[in-house]
């Protein structure tokens, strides 16, 4: 499908890529995993480098081996949203995934929608103005578990390990607000460039979605220097895997030809869309002491409990019994650096979002959570599982979001997404 959009002049020369502080839609998301807070998603001071070059209209390539959104850092903006797909057939399911791919294509390249007169509707919002700005824009499709239930005679290939996202303790799941067909990551330096995009794909779709939840995030400052802080006021972006490293994003992230999963699923990767709403009253009235035990960090530098810097590496072989850093702090948890936890590790992406004020008049702030791995089981739910019962916990309350499976990236101007997986279902 060819686009009838005048793209930007970079839009032949894709190189393949190697690597709203409130919603528009009230029943967004409230609040995510304990995991989310693991005081690990890619900060601005201290990100790897983007797996795929920029180009300096502020453009990231959107034809690749994998999808983009994923190793590139988070900008300043991202809403998550998942739909129900209302295609009647499975032709009609290729219809929408071409016209998603051609639409995403046109809008992360930037150009000038055309010009149809005044006698017929704009075809665009023109939020953007008359040409469309790139800005850093991304957008990247998941499908959910529900997506294989017969539908679309996709069943057999359904990925080993995608199902409905499972309740842990301490869970509030709001069912409406949990699972999905499909889901949007959509980010961008500005918020009218992520609501533009939403807005415009949904418009082309033409009835084929149907919103079921949607959750806005946006990325704090650096305050004062280093990782930016989440609404518990701790440091949060300190450690991640490196995305510039092909090796340990093939370890950690990307499903490759072998392991187990379909052939289609090559590419691909498992996203995790979890959302944190941080009881910050109750958290406010805890002593400075007791929240940096609880956090195992120092609240004013970030460094861990026993170190000087943020950046430092926490020295659990030297502290066996938890003298310095407890045995339930959450970084000791989240990541006990040993060789045997070394493969759990997740690549997480996470956005703060605020929805005012709840009914109570508490605010109603949290982590739009959002972490990609290999595995959903061995990684995910391996450091949930370990996060079930920490003392912070008590402080966060998780209320939806989903598993979903993102699709092999769109590897040319003749590709389009979901193309493997609909020839081999």
């Amino acid at each position: 499908m060819t686009s009838q959009y005048t793209t930007g002049p970079d839009a032949a020369a894709d190189a393949p890529a190697t690597a709203s502080r409130r919603s528009f839609v009230r029943t967004a998301l409230g609040a995510g995993t304990a995991g989310a807070l693991a005081l690990g998603a890619p900060s601005p001071a201290r990100a790897a480098p983007p797996a795929a070059p920029r180009s300096a209209a502020g453009r990231i390539p959107f034809h690749g081996v994998h999808q983009a959104g994923i190793t590139n850092p988070p900008p300043g903006y991202g809403t998550f949203a998942a739909l129900t797909v209302q295609a009647p057939d499975r032709k009609a399911l290729e219809t929408l995934l071409r016209t998603l791919t051609d639409r995403i294509r046109f809008l992360t390249a930037g150009g000038t929608p055309p010009d149809l007169g005044p006698a017929a509707a704009p075809a665009d919002s023109g939020t953007l103005g008359p040409t469309l700005p790139t800005d850093d824009l991304t957008v990247t499709v998941a499908v959910g578990a529900s997506l294989f239930d017969g539908r679309y005679g996709l069943t057999a290939a359904r990925p080993r390990n995608l199902t409905p996202m499972r309740a842990f303790p301490q869970d509030a799941l709001r069912p409406a607000e949990c699972h999905g067909d499909l889901s949007l990551q959509i980010c961008a330096e500005s918020r009218d460039t992520v609501q533009h995009a939403l807005r415009d794909l949904l418009r082309s779709a033409k009835g084929g979605l149907r919103p079921r939840w949607q959750l806005d995030g946006f990325q704090n400052r650096s305050r004062p220097t280093g990782a930016a802080r989440n609404p518990l006021g701790f440091k949060d972006g300190i450690e991640n895997p490196d995305t510039g490293s092909a090796r340990e994003m093939d370890e950690l992230v990307w499903v490759g030809e072998a392991g187990g999963e379909p052939r289609w699923a090559a590419g691909g990767c498992y996203q995790v869309i979890r959302a944190i709403r941080t009881l910050v009253g109750p958290w406010d009235e805890v002593a400075l002491q007791r929240q940096e035990r609880i956090i195992g960090r120092r609240k004013a530098d970030g460094a861990p409990l026993g170190r000087t810097g943020e950046t430092d590496t926490p020295d659990f072989g030297h502290d066996p019994d938890g003298a310095v850093i407890a045995l339930d702090a959450h970084i000791r948890l989240a990541n006990p650096r040993t060789a045997a936890t070394r493969a759990e590790r997740i690549l997480r992406r996470a956005f703060t979002y605020d929805r005012g004020l709840d009914d109570q008049g508490e605010p109603e702030l949290g982590l739009a959570f959002c972490c990609y791995q290999q595995d959903v089981v061995r990684q995910f739910e391996a450091v949930q599982t370990r996060l079930a019962d920490e003392p912070l916990a008590r402080f966060l309350r998780p209320t939806g979001g989903g598993y979903f499976y993102v699709l092999p990236g769109v590897q040319d101007a003749a590709d389009w997404l979901g193309r493997s997986l609909l020839a081999a279902g």
